[in-house]
């Protein structure tokens, strides 16, 4: 056959002797599927806590074999379709809104309030001065007015990390 062919019978016997890479592989896989941001690199570093050291080039190589590549994020969710718009509450403690007013000193240090006003009787709550208010501040604040005050039916503020941290959804 290898004359009809006009192949070199060595070639054709030809075993390859490289190692087989199917662990390799399939770390690479199970790390890749934990880890859907994770590019070659990191990964290469994943691997070796793993106790598998390897070149970094034939990861790469084996990377791209296995058709692997970091998932690029979604962009920024937008609202869909119409808003309603805030209706004006008709009667007391229905509903409190949160928002920041910032400035900033002559030395560049920044100076945030944190405003809490209720909205039926256009009453200013509380205004909280601080250099940095965090999530748990924010929390505390409100806790403090409810405790005087009562609680609100709902309360309005924007998506900033303040309003949405774990503190404030507790």
């Amino acid at each position: 056959m290898c004359e009809v062919l006009g192949a070199d019978r060595s070639s054709v016997r030809y075993r390859s002797v490289l190692p087989v890479d199917q662990d390799l592989r399939e770390a690479m896989k199970t790390i890749a599927g934990e880890r859907r941001r994770f590019g070659y690199r990191r990964i290469h570093v994943m691997l070796q806590r793993q106790g598998i050291d390897m070149n970094i080039k034939k990861l790469r190589r084996l990377y791209r074999e296995e058709k692997l590549q970091v998932r690029r994020r979604g962009g920024r969710m937008r609202a869909l379709g119409t808003r309603r718009p805030m209706v004006v509450p008709d009667r007391a403690y229905q509903r409190w809104c949160l928002d920041f007013v910032s400035d900033a000193f002559t030395d560049g240090r920044r100076l945030r309030v944190l405003t809490i006003v209720h909205d039926h009787t256009r009453e200013c709550l509380a205004l909280v001065v601080d250099t940095s208010l965090s999530g748990p501040r924010v929390a505390r604040e409100q806790d403090q007015i409810i405790a005087c005050r009562g609680q609100p039916g709902t309360i309005a503020s924007d998506n900033g990390t303040e309003f949405t941290s774990m503190a404030i959804l507790r």
